[in-house]
Protein backbone atom coordinates (compact mmCIF):
# COMPACT_ATOMS: atom_id res chain seq x y z
CA UNK A 1 0.00 0.00 0.00
CA UNK A 2 1.36 3.56 -1.14
CA UNK A 3 1.52 5.91 2.06
CA UNK A 4 3.14 8.63 0.01
CA UNK A 5 5.26 10.95 2.69
CA UNK A 6 8.94 9.71 3.00
CA UNK A 7 10.67 6.46 1.54
CA UNK A 8 8.70 3.36 0.19
CA UNK A 9 9.65 0.26 -0.35
CA UNK A 10 7.95 -1.45 -3.50
CA UNK A 11 8.96 -4.74 -1.90
CA UNK A 12 12.14 -5.46 -4.13
CA UNK A 13 15.18 -3.55 -3.91
CA UNK A 14 13.29 -0.37 -5.26
CA UNK A 15 12.04 2.42 -3.64
CA UNK A 16 10.39 5.89 -3.84
CA UNK A 17 10.71 9.03 -2.20
CA UNK A 18 8.20 11.35 -1.75
CA UNK A 19 8.70 15.30 -0.36
CA UNK A 20 6.14 18.07 -0.15
CA UNK A 21 7.40 21.65 -0.26
CA UNK A 22 5.81 23.74 -2.30
CA UNK A 23 8.13 26.75 -2.36
CA UNK A 24 11.66 24.74 -2.71
CA UNK A 25 13.96 25.25 -5.89
CA UNK A 26 15.23 21.79 -5.40
CA UNK A 27 15.25 18.94 -3.36
CA UNK A 28 17.88 16.04 -3.06
CA UNK A 29 18.21 12.57 -1.04
CA UNK A 30 21.46 11.97 0.02
CA UNK A 31 21.82 8.37 -0.05
CA UNK A 32 24.99 6.91 1.45
CA UNK A 33 26.91 10.04 1.03
CA UNK A 34 25.16 9.61 -2.83
CA UNK A 35 22.85 12.97 -3.69
CA UNK A 36 20.07 12.40 -5.98
CA UNK A 37 17.92 15.44 -7.26
CA UNK A 38 13.75 14.68 -6.61
CA UNK A 39 11.67 15.47 -9.59
CA UNK A 40 9.11 18.23 -9.02
CA UNK A 41 5.29 17.34 -9.86
CA UNK A 42 2.44 18.54 -9.04
CA UNK A 43 0.82 19.87 -6.27
CA UNK A 44 4.21 20.95 -4.79
CA UNK A 45 5.06 16.90 -4.78
CA UNK A 46 8.69 15.82 -5.67
CA UNK A 47 9.25 12.08 -5.70
CA UNK A 48 12.16 10.13 -7.00
CA UNK A 49 12.69 6.37 -7.43
CA UNK A 50 15.77 4.78 -6.73
CA UNK A 51 17.35 1.00 -5.89
CA UNK A 52 19.11 0.75 -2.96
CA UNK A 53 19.08 -1.88 -0.12
CA UNK A 54 17.40 -1.99 3.20
CA UNK A 55 19.42 -0.59 6.14
CA UNK A 56 20.67 2.29 3.65
CA UNK A 57 21.16 5.49 5.20
CA UNK A 58 19.81 8.81 3.69
CA UNK A 59 18.89 12.41 4.00
CA UNK A 60 16.88 14.83 2.64
CA UNK A 61 18.32 17.65 1.09
CA UNK A 62 16.24 21.22 0.71
CA UNK A 63 17.95 24.25 -1.34
CA UNK A 64 21.04 22.99 -0.47
CA UNK A 65 19.84 22.26 3.14
CA UNK A 66 21.18 18.79 4.88
CA UNK A 67 18.07 17.75 7.02
CA UNK A 68 16.45 14.62 8.31
CA UNK A 69 13.33 12.99 6.53
CA UNK A 70 10.19 14.30 8.65
CA UNK A 71 8.77 11.06 7.43
CA UNK A 72 11.75 8.89 8.46
CA UNK A 73 10.24 5.24 9.60
CA UNK A 74 13.78 5.01 11.50
CA UNK A 75 16.68 6.28 12.10
CA UNK A 76 19.92 5.41 12.74
CA UNK A 77 20.45 7.12 15.91
CA UNK A 78 18.69 10.19 17.42
CA UNK A 79 16.66 12.81 15.83
CA UNK A 80 19.68 15.02 14.01
CA UNK A 81 20.83 11.75 12.23
CA UNK A 82 20.20 10.03 9.32
CA UNK A 83 17.54 8.21 8.12
CA UNK A 84 17.61 4.12 7.27
CA UNK A 85 15.49 2.88 4.53
CA UNK A 86 12.96 0.20 5.97
CA UNK A 87 10.98 -2.66 4.54
CA UNK A 88 8.08 -3.26 6.99
CA UNK A 89 7.33 -6.13 4.68
CA UNK A 90 10.23 -7.61 6.24
CA UNK A 91 8.73 -9.11 9.78
CA UNK A 92 6.91 -12.21 9.61
CA UNK A 93 3.91 -12.60 11.76
CA UNK A 94 3.67 -15.74 12.97
CA UNK A 95 0.29 -15.78 14.21
CA UNK A 96 -3.46 -14.28 13.42
CA UNK A 97 -5.14 -11.44 14.89
CA UNK A 98 -8.84 -10.46 14.44
CA UNK A 99 -9.16 -7.64 17.27
CA UNK A 100 -11.82 -7.72 19.39
CA UNK A 101 -15.29 -5.49 19.72
CA UNK A 102 -15.56 -2.33 21.62
CA UNK A 103 -17.32 -3.31 24.38
CA UNK A 104 -14.74 -5.76 26.06
CA UNK A 105 -12.49 -3.37 26.22
CA UNK A 106 -10.69 -3.06 30.04
CA UNK A 107 -7.52 -0.64 28.91
CA UNK A 108 -4.18 -0.38 30.54
CA UNK A 109 -1.99 2.74 29.74
CA UNK A 110 1.36 2.50 30.39
CA UNK A 111 4.68 4.04 29.15
CA UNK A 112 7.48 1.76 27.95
CA UNK A 113 10.23 3.49 29.28
CA UNK A 114 8.97 3.43 33.09
CA UNK A 115 6.52 -0.03 32.80
CA UNK A 116 9.94 -2.15 33.95
CA UNK A 117 13.12 -1.48 34.96
CA UNK A 118 15.20 -2.04 31.58
CA UNK A 119 12.14 0.36 30.00
CA UNK A 120 12.10 -1.17 26.43
CA UNK A 121 9.55 -3.03 24.06
CA UNK A 122 10.95 -6.54 24.95
CA UNK A 123 10.94 -6.06 28.63
CA UNK A 124 7.03 -4.52 28.75
CA UNK A 125 5.99 -7.84 26.30
CA UNK A 126 7.62 -9.80 29.02
CA UNK A 127 5.17 -8.90 31.68
CA UNK A 128 1.80 -8.46 29.49
CA UNK A 129 1.31 -12.11 30.97
CA UNK A 130 0.15 -10.78 34.63
CA UNK A 131 -1.98 -7.83 33.01
CA UNK A 132 -3.92 -10.29 30.38
CA UNK A 133 -4.88 -13.12 33.47
CA UNK A 134 -6.27 -9.80 35.37
CA UNK A 135 -8.76 -9.32 32.90
CA UNK A 136 -7.15 -6.99 30.76
CA UNK A 137 -8.11 -6.81 27.27
CA UNK A 138 -6.59 -3.01 25.63
CA UNK A 139 -2.91 -1.79 25.98
CA UNK A 140 -2.70 1.58 25.66
CA UNK A 141 0.62 2.77 24.79
CA UNK A 142 2.01 6.38 25.51
CA UNK A 143 3.26 7.91 21.96
CA UNK A 144 6.44 6.07 20.70
CA UNK A 145 7.22 8.70 17.60
CA UNK A 146 10.83 9.70 17.93
CA UNK A 147 11.83 13.16 20.29
CA UNK A 148 14.96 14.37 20.86
CA UNK A 149 16.88 12.58 23.73
CA UNK A 150 16.01 9.36 25.45
CA UNK A 151 13.75 9.82 28.28
CA UNK A 152 10.63 11.67 28.15
CA UNK A 153 6.47 11.08 27.71
CA UNK A 154 6.69 10.93 24.09
CA UNK A 155 4.35 13.99 23.56
CA UNK A 156 7.17 16.17 22.48
CA UNK A 157 7.53 13.71 19.14
CA UNK A 158 9.11 15.14 15.88
CA UNK A 159 9.51 11.80 14.08
CA UNK A 160 5.85 10.39 14.14
CA UNK A 161 6.32 7.62 12.00
CA UNK A 162 9.53 6.41 13.49
CA UNK A 163 9.57 4.18 16.60
CA UNK A 164 11.73 5.49 19.77
CA UNK A 165 15.25 3.75 19.76
CA UNK A 166 15.78 3.45 23.52
CA UNK A 167 12.61 1.71 23.36
CA UNK A 168 14.13 -1.02 20.76
CA UNK A 169 13.94 -1.66 17.01
CA UNK A 170 10.45 -1.73 14.85
CA UNK A 171 10.32 -5.42 14.76
CA UNK A 172 10.81 -5.10 19.30
CA UNK A 173 7.68 -2.88 18.88
CA UNK A 174 5.70 -5.91 16.88
CA UNK A 175 6.98 -8.50 18.61
CA UNK A 176 5.40 -6.53 21.55
CA UNK A 177 1.99 -6.30 19.88
CA UNK A 178 2.00 -9.82 18.79
CA UNK A 179 2.65 -10.76 22.03
CA UNK A 180 -0.31 -8.62 23.48
CA UNK A 181 -2.58 -10.06 21.31
CA UNK A 182 -1.31 -13.62 21.52
CA UNK A 183 -2.80 -13.08 25.18
CA UNK A 184 -6.05 -11.93 23.55
CA UNK A 185 -5.00 -8.18 24.48
CA UNK A 186 -5.62 -5.13 21.56
CA UNK A 187 -2.83 -2.80 21.41
CA UNK A 188 -3.90 1.03 20.97
CA UNK A 189 -1.54 3.55 20.25
CA UNK A 190 -1.81 7.23 21.66
CA UNK A 191 -0.52 9.44 18.50
CA UNK A 192 0.25 13.32 18.60
CA UNK A 193 -1.06 15.20 15.71
CA UNK A 194 -1.48 18.73 16.96
CA UNK A 195 1.82 19.63 17.70
CA UNK A 196 5.92 18.48 17.20
CA UNK A 197 8.34 18.96 20.09
CA UNK A 198 11.21 21.61 20.65
CA UNK A 199 13.89 20.04 19.10
CA UNK A 200 14.70 17.81 15.74
CA UNK A 201 11.16 18.87 14.03
CA UNK A 202 12.54 19.43 10.45
CA UNK A 203 9.29 19.46 9.20
CA UNK A 204 9.49 23.25 9.19
CA UNK A 205 11.99 23.36 7.54
CA UNK A 206 11.37 21.12 4.70
CA UNK A 207 7.85 22.44 4.35
CA UNK A 208 7.20 25.25 5.50
CA UNK A 209 3.04 25.44 4.49
CA UNK A 210 2.69 22.64 6.73
CA UNK A 211 2.00 25.67 9.60
CA UNK A 212 -0.50 28.48 9.03
CA UNK A 213 1.86 30.85 10.98
CA UNK A 214 -1.08 33.12 11.60
CA UNK A 215 -2.79 30.73 14.12
CA UNK A 216 -1.20 29.96 17.00
CA UNK A 217 -1.51 26.74 19.72
CA UNK A 218 -0.23 26.19 23.38
CA UNK A 219 2.86 24.56 21.43
CA UNK A 220 3.47 27.31 18.41
CA UNK A 221 2.15 27.84 15.21
CA UNK A 222 -0.93 25.45 14.30
CA UNK A 223 -0.59 22.76 11.53
CA UNK A 224 -2.41 24.06 8.73
CA UNK A 225 -5.01 21.31 8.13
CA UNK A 226 -6.24 23.34 5.24
CA UNK A 227 -3.34 21.37 2.85
CA UNK A 228 -4.38 18.11 1.34
CA UNK A 229 -0.64 17.13 1.80
CA UNK A 230 -0.99 17.95 5.82
CA UNK A 231 -4.03 15.92 5.87
CA UNK A 232 -2.30 12.95 4.37
CA UNK A 233 1.16 13.57 6.34
CA UNK A 234 -1.42 12.55 9.00
CA UNK A 235 -3.89 9.96 7.24
CA UNK A 236 -0.53 7.82 6.19
CA UNK A 237 1.18 7.48 9.48
CA UNK A 238 -2.07 6.52 11.24
CA UNK A 239 -2.15 4.12 8.53
CA UNK A 240 1.69 2.60 8.82
CA UNK A 241 0.82 2.41 12.55
CA UNK A 242 -2.22 0.24 11.97
CA UNK A 243 -1.37 -1.92 8.82
CA UNK A 244 2.54 -2.31 9.40
CA UNK A 245 2.58 -2.80 13.34
CA UNK A 246 -0.95 -4.94 13.10
CA UNK A 247 -2.16 -1.90 15.97
CA UNK A 248 -5.82 -2.30 17.22
CA UNK A 249 -6.42 1.74 17.34
CA UNK A 250 -5.36 5.05 18.19
CA UNK A 251 -5.97 7.64 20.64
CA UNK A 252 -5.94 10.81 19.52
CA UNK A 253 -3.99 13.39 22.07
CA UNK A 254 -6.12 16.45 22.45
CA UNK A 255 -7.60 16.49 19.24
CA UNK A 256 -8.91 20.09 19.96
CA UNK A 257 -6.04 21.69 18.87
CA UNK A 258 -6.55 20.09 15.70
CA UNK A 259 -8.53 22.69 14.88
CA UNK A 260 -9.27 25.61 12.27
CA UNK A 261 -9.42 25.97 8.61
CA UNK A 262 -9.94 22.38 7.18
CA UNK A 263 -9.87 20.47 10.67
CA UNK A 264 -13.50 19.24 10.35
CA UNK A 265 -12.94 17.73 6.75
CA UNK A 266 -9.70 16.49 7.77
CA UNK A 267 -11.34 14.26 10.98
CA UNK A 268 -13.96 12.63 8.70
CA UNK A 269 -11.38 12.00 5.87
CA UNK A 270 -9.06 10.83 8.84
CA UNK A 271 -11.59 8.16 10.27
CA UNK A 272 -12.74 7.19 7.06
CA UNK A 273 -9.96 6.30 5.16
CA UNK A 274 -8.63 4.30 8.44
CA UNK A 275 -11.87 2.55 9.02
CA UNK A 276 -12.06 1.22 5.12
CA UNK A 277 -7.90 0.06 5.92
CA UNK A 278 -8.88 -3.75 4.22
CA UNK A 279 -7.44 -5.55 7.69
CA UNK A 280 -9.64 -8.06 8.82
CA UNK A 281 -10.49 -6.48 12.25
CA UNK A 282 -12.08 -3.57 13.96
CA UNK A 283 -10.23 -0.38 14.42
CA UNK A 284 -10.84 1.78 17.62
CA UNK A 285 -10.37 5.47 17.21
CA UNK A 286 -10.05 7.17 21.14
CA UNK A 287 -10.10 11.01 21.53
CA UNK A 288 -8.72 13.39 23.79
CA UNK A 289 -11.43 16.15 23.59
CA UNK A 290 -11.92 18.02 26.15
CA UNK A 291 -14.74 20.10 24.95
CA UNK A 292 -17.79 17.52 26.44
CA UNK A 293 -19.08 17.25 22.68
CA UNK A 294 -21.14 14.80 21.26
CA UNK A 295 -21.54 15.45 17.17
CA UNK A 296 -17.76 13.47 16.31
CA UNK A 297 -18.94 9.88 18.60
CA UNK A 298 -22.35 10.55 16.80
CA UNK A 299 -20.83 10.44 13.29
CA UNK A 300 -19.25 7.63 14.53
CA UNK A 301 -15.26 9.41 14.04
CA UNK A 302 -14.67 7.85 17.58
CA UNK A 303 -15.74 5.46 19.85
CA UNK A 304 -15.59 7.05 22.64
CA UNK A 305 -13.78 10.22 23.96
CA UNK A 306 -11.21 10.52 27.32
CA UNK A 307 -13.16 11.60 30.09
CA UNK A 308 -12.11 13.54 32.74
CA UNK A 309 -15.26 14.95 34.18
CA UNK A 310 -15.46 11.33 36.06
CA UNK A 311 -12.06 11.77 37.24
CA UNK A 312 -12.46 15.04 38.50
CA UNK A 313 -15.75 14.50 40.17
CA UNK A 314 -13.75 11.22 42.48
CA UNK A 315 -10.37 13.28 42.49
CA UNK A 316 -12.15 16.34 44.28
CA UNK A 317 -14.25 14.16 46.67
CA UNK A 318 -11.76 12.20 47.78
CA UNK A 319 -8.88 14.74 48.16
CA UNK A 320 -10.51 17.78 49.24
CA UNK A 321 -8.45 19.72 46.62
CA UNK A 322 -9.89 22.84 44.36
CA UNK A 323 -7.33 24.43 43.10
CA UNK A 324 -7.18 24.98 38.77
CA UNK A 325 -9.32 22.81 36.88
CA UNK A 326 -10.93 21.21 40.09
CA UNK A 327 -12.83 24.74 40.87
CA UNK A 328 -15.88 23.87 39.38
CA UNK A 329 -16.10 19.64 40.28
CA UNK A 330 -15.27 20.66 44.44
CA UNK A 331 -18.11 23.02 44.75
CA UNK A 332 -20.71 19.47 45.14
CA UNK A 333 -18.38 16.29 44.14
CA UNK A 334 -20.70 13.97 44.85
CA UNK A 335 -23.50 15.22 42.65
CA UNK A 336 -21.11 15.44 39.73
CA UNK A 337 -20.08 12.11 40.45
CA UNK A 338 -23.96 11.14 40.09
CA UNK A 339 -24.47 12.94 36.65
CA UNK A 340 -21.26 10.79 35.45
CA UNK A 341 -22.60 8.04 36.32
CA UNK A 342 -26.30 9.00 34.58
CA UNK A 343 -25.15 10.45 31.85
CA UNK A 344 -21.31 10.12 31.58
CA UNK A 345 -20.12 13.35 31.51
CA UNK A 346 -21.08 16.27 33.83
CA UNK A 347 -20.08 19.34 32.09
CA UNK A 348 -23.14 19.67 29.34
CA UNK A 349 -23.51 23.67 28.89
CA UNK A 350 -25.15 24.24 32.16
CA UNK A 351 -23.60 27.06 34.59
CA UNK A 352 -21.59 25.81 36.89
CA UNK A 353 -20.23 27.42 39.63
CA UNK A 354 -16.38 28.33 39.91
CA UNK A 355 -16.45 28.42 36.01
CA UNK A 356 -16.47 31.54 33.94
CA UNK A 357 -17.51 30.28 30.47
CA UNK A 358 -20.17 27.12 30.35
CA UNK A 359 -18.73 23.70 28.23
CA UNK A 360 -20.42 20.95 26.67
CA UNK A 361 -23.25 19.54 25.24
CA UNK A 362 -25.78 16.91 26.47
CA UNK A 363 -24.60 13.57 25.56
CA UNK A 364 -26.62 11.86 28.09
CA UNK A 365 -28.19 9.74 25.10
CA UNK A 366 -24.84 8.08 24.10
CA UNK A 367 -24.16 4.50 24.20
CA UNK A 368 -21.97 4.03 27.90
CA UNK A 369 -19.57 2.44 25.70
CA UNK A 370 -18.63 6.34 24.35
CA UNK A 371 -16.67 6.87 28.12
CA UNK A 372 -13.30 6.28 28.48
CA UNK A 373 -13.39 6.73 32.51
CA UNK A 374 -10.28 6.58 34.69
CA UNK A 375 -9.04 7.27 38.18
CA UNK A 376 -5.83 8.13 37.53
CA UNK A 377 -3.82 9.00 34.28
CA UNK A 378 -0.75 9.90 32.91
CA UNK A 379 -1.82 13.49 32.90
CA UNK A 380 -3.82 13.45 36.31
CA UNK A 381 -0.86 12.06 37.71
CA UNK A 382 2.11 12.98 36.37
CA UNK A 383 0.81 16.86 35.83
CA UNK A 384 0.86 17.32 39.62
CA UNK A 385 4.20 18.87 41.38
CA UNK A 386 5.17 15.65 42.88
CA UNK A 387 3.79 13.22 39.87
CA UNK A 388 1.90 12.20 43.19
CA UNK A 389 -1.01 9.01 42.71
CA UNK A 390 -3.92 9.44 44.24
CA UNK A 391 -2.98 6.50 46.78
CA UNK A 392 -0.73 8.52 48.32
CA UNK A 393 -3.08 11.75 48.85
CA UNK A 394 -6.41 9.92 49.44
CA UNK A 395 -8.43 7.50 51.96
CA UNK A 396 -7.64 3.92 51.13
CA UNK A 397 -10.47 2.59 51.47
CA UNK A 398 -11.98 5.20 49.43
CA UNK A 399 -9.47 4.61 46.31
CA UNK A 400 -10.61 0.84 46.37
CA UNK A 401 -14.12 1.75 46.07
CA UNK A 402 -13.25 4.40 43.25
CA UNK A 403 -11.10 2.31 41.58
CA UNK A 404 -13.83 -0.99 42.27
CA UNK A 405 -16.41 1.35 40.45
CA UNK A 406 -14.37 2.35 37.36
CA UNK A 407 -14.28 -1.39 36.58
CA UNK A 408 -17.34 -2.54 37.40
CA UNK A 409 -19.98 0.50 36.04
CA UNK A 410 -20.96 0.01 32.42
CA UNK A 411 -18.26 2.71 30.64
CA UNK A 412 -14.92 1.67 29.28
CA UNK A 413 -12.69 1.79 32.25
CA UNK A 414 -8.65 2.56 31.78
CA UNK A 415 -6.05 1.73 34.44
CA UNK A 416 -2.93 3.56 34.69
CA UNK A 417 -0.31 1.17 34.82
CA UNK A 418 0.61 0.12 38.47
CA UNK A 419 -2.58 0.98 39.68
CA UNK A 420 -3.63 -2.69 39.65
CA UNK A 421 -1.79 -3.38 42.26
CA UNK A 422 -1.50 -0.02 44.39
CA UNK A 423 1.66 0.97 43.20
CA UNK A 424 3.45 4.41 44.90
CA UNK A 425 5.80 5.18 43.18
CA UNK A 426 5.70 8.58 41.33
CA UNK A 427 4.88 9.36 38.01
CA UNK A 428 6.99 12.81 37.36
CA UNK A 429 7.07 14.77 34.24
CA UNK A 430 10.77 14.27 32.61
CA UNK A 431 12.42 15.07 29.73
CA UNK A 432 15.92 14.54 28.54
CA UNK A 433 16.62 18.28 26.87
CA UNK A 434 20.19 19.89 26.95
CA UNK A 435 21.41 23.38 27.14
CA UNK A 436 19.19 26.38 26.46
CA UNK A 437 16.25 24.42 26.17
CA UNK A 438 16.84 22.03 29.40
CA UNK A 439 17.20 25.04 31.05
CA UNK A 440 14.06 26.57 29.76
CA UNK A 441 11.50 23.46 30.35
CA UNK A 442 13.75 23.38 34.40
CA UNK A 443 12.38 26.63 34.52
CA UNK A 444 9.37 26.23 33.30
CA UNK A 445 8.04 23.64 35.07
CA UNK A 446 9.49 25.29 38.39
CA UNK A 447 7.15 28.19 37.74
CA UNK A 448 4.36 26.87 36.98
CA UNK A 449 4.06 25.34 40.66
CA UNK A 450 5.45 28.38 42.46
CA UNK A 451 2.42 28.64 44.54
CA UNK A 452 2.36 25.58 45.96
CA UNK A 453 3.03 24.79 49.65
CA UNK A 454 6.19 22.52 49.05
CA UNK A 455 7.07 22.02 52.89
CA UNK A 456 10.69 22.93 51.90
CA UNK A 457 11.04 20.46 49.18
CA UNK A 458 11.58 21.54 45.63
CA UNK A 459 10.04 20.65 42.27
CA UNK A 460 12.10 17.37 41.08
CA UNK A 461 14.26 18.63 38.39
CA UNK A 462 12.52 17.01 34.97
CA UNK A 463 15.74 17.10 33.12
CA UNK A 464 17.61 14.66 36.20
CA UNK A 465 17.98 11.18 35.21
CA UNK A 466 16.67 10.57 38.86
CA UNK A 467 13.69 11.83 37.89
CA UNK A 468 13.28 9.02 35.54
CA UNK A 469 14.18 6.65 37.20
CA UNK A 470 12.03 7.26 39.75
CA UNK A 471 8.78 6.93 37.90
CA UNK A 472 9.31 3.35 37.43
CA UNK A 473 7.09 0.70 38.29
CA UNK A 474 8.52 -1.02 41.96
CA UNK A 475 6.12 -4.58 40.67
CA UNK A 476 5.91 -5.44 44.75
CA UNK A 477 4.44 -8.60 45.21
CA UNK A 478 3.62 -8.27 48.96
CA UNK A 479 0.64 -8.63 50.94
CA UNK A 480 -0.42 -4.74 49.85
CA UNK A 481 0.07 -5.77 46.43
CA UNK A 482 -1.81 -9.03 46.12
CA UNK A 483 -4.32 -7.46 47.91
CA UNK A 484 -4.95 -4.90 44.87
CA UNK A 485 -4.61 -7.49 42.19
CA UNK A 486 -7.67 -9.86 44.14
CA UNK A 487 -9.13 -6.58 43.89
CA UNK A 488 -8.51 -6.36 40.07
CA UNK A 489 -9.31 -9.53 39.20
CA UNK A 490 -12.29 -10.08 41.42
CA UNK A 491 -13.42 -6.74 39.82
CA UNK A 492 -12.93 -7.75 35.99
CA UNK A 493 -14.05 -11.08 36.26
CA UNK A 494 -17.17 -9.64 36.95
CA UNK A 495 -17.58 -7.18 34.38
CA UNK A 496 -16.37 -9.73 31.58
CA UNK A 497 -19.20 -11.84 33.15
CA UNK A 498 -22.25 -9.60 34.14
CA UNK A 499 -21.60 -6.10 32.47
CA UNK A 500 -19.91 -6.60 29.24
CA UNK A 501 -22.92 -9.34 27.75
CA UNK A 502 -25.37 -6.09 28.66
CA UNK A 503 -22.98 -3.56 27.03
CA UNK A 504 -23.21 -5.47 23.54
CA UNK A 505 -26.71 -5.56 23.67
CA UNK A 506 -26.95 -1.84 23.98
CA UNK A 507 -28.76 0.57 26.47
CA UNK A 508 -32.56 1.16 26.41
CA UNK A 509 -33.93 4.84 27.60
CA UNK A 510 -31.55 6.79 30.41
CA UNK A 511 -29.65 5.86 33.52
CA UNK A 512 -31.53 7.14 36.72
CA UNK A 513 -29.45 7.92 39.77
CA UNK A 514 -30.44 9.75 42.73
CA UNK A 515 -27.91 10.98 46.10
CA UNK A 516 -28.87 9.47 48.99
CA UNK A 517 -27.98 11.42 51.69
CA UNK A 518 -24.57 13.45 51.93
CA UNK A 519 -22.14 10.60 50.41
CA UNK A 520 -23.97 8.07 48.89
CA UNK A 521 -25.11 7.24 45.11
CA UNK A 522 -27.83 5.15 43.98
CA UNK A 523 -27.91 4.11 40.18
CA UNK A 524 -30.14 1.87 37.92
CA UNK A 525 -28.67 1.17 34.12
CA UNK A 526 -31.27 -0.33 31.71
CA UNK A 527 -30.42 -2.72 28.55
CA UNK A 528 -32.08 -4.51 26.40
CA UNK A 529 -30.66 -7.74 27.69
CA UNK A 530 -30.88 -6.77 31.92
CA UNK A 531 -30.82 -4.25 34.27
CA UNK A 532 -27.83 -3.27 36.35
CA UNK A 533 -28.03 -1.91 40.01
CA UNK A 534 -25.71 -0.52 41.62
CA UNK A 535 -25.38 1.75 45.46
CA UNK A 536 -22.12 3.28 46.38
CA UNK A 537 -21.09 4.61 50.02
CA UNK A 538 -17.94 7.20 49.05
CA UNK A 539 -17.59 9.08 52.53
CA UNK A 540 -20.66 7.60 54.88
CA UNK A 541 -23.70 4.86 54.92
CA UNK A 542 -26.45 5.63 52.37
CA UNK A 543 -29.69 6.20 53.39
CA UNK A 544 -32.51 4.95 51.87
CA UNK A 545 -30.89 2.75 49.32
CA UNK A 546 -32.74 0.39 47.12
CA UNK A 547 -32.44 -3.31 49.13
CA UNK A 548 -30.27 -5.48 46.37
CA UNK A 549 -31.40 -9.22 47.27
CA UNK A 550 -28.00 -11.09 45.93
CA UNK A 551 -25.36 -8.30 44.85
CA UNK A 552 -22.90 -10.05 42.02
CA UNK A 553 -19.86 -8.02 43.68
CA UNK A 554 -19.59 -6.19 46.27
CA UNK A 555 -16.65 -3.85 48.08
CA UNK A 556 -16.64 -3.66 51.58
CA UNK A 557 -19.97 -3.69 53.51
CA UNK A 558 -22.88 -1.36 52.11
CA UNK A 559 -24.82 -1.35 55.48
CA UNK A 560 -21.93 -0.84 57.24
CA UNK A 561 -18.53 0.88 55.87
CA UNK A 562 -18.29 4.47 54.90
CA UNK A 563 -16.75 3.53 51.81
CA UNK A 564 -18.35 0.84 50.24
CA UNK A 565 -19.85 -0.64 46.67
CA UNK A 566 -22.69 -3.31 46.09
CA UNK A 567 -23.81 -4.04 42.30
CA UNK A 568 -26.35 -6.12 41.20
CA UNK A 569 -27.37 -7.36 37.69
CA UNK A 570 -30.86 -8.66 36.66
CA UNK A 571 -30.58 -10.16 33.39
CA UNK A 572 -33.79 -10.67 31.27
Amino acid sequence: MDFGWGALSDGAAGWTFSAWSPDAEKIEIELEGQRRALDRTDGGWWQLRFDAEAGSRYRLVVDGNVMVDPASRLQAGDVHGPSVLHDHASYQWTSPWHGRPWEEAVIYELHIGTFTPEGTFAAAADKLGELARLGITAIEVMPVGQWSGERGWGYDGVLPFAPHPAYGSPDDFKRFVERAQALGMMVVLDLVMNHFGPDGAYIHAASPHFFNPERHTPWGASIDFSQPAVQAFWIQCASMWLTHYRLDGLRLDAIHEVSGPGADEFIDRFSRTLRALPLGRPIHLIAEDERNEPQQREAGYYEANWNDDFHHAIHAELTGESHHYYVSYSVNPIDDLRLALERGQIEEGQHREGRKKARGKPSGHLEPTAFVNAVQTHDQVGNRAYGDRLITIAPTHGVEVAFGLLLAAPFIPMIFMGEERGETNPFLYFADFHDELGRLVREGRSAEFEEIDKHGEEVPDPIARETFEASKLGWKTDERARHWLDLTQRCLHFRHQHIVPLLKSKRVGSAQARQLGHKGIEVQWHFVDGTVDLVLNFGEVAQGARHLKAPQLTINDIARDNYALAIEVHPK
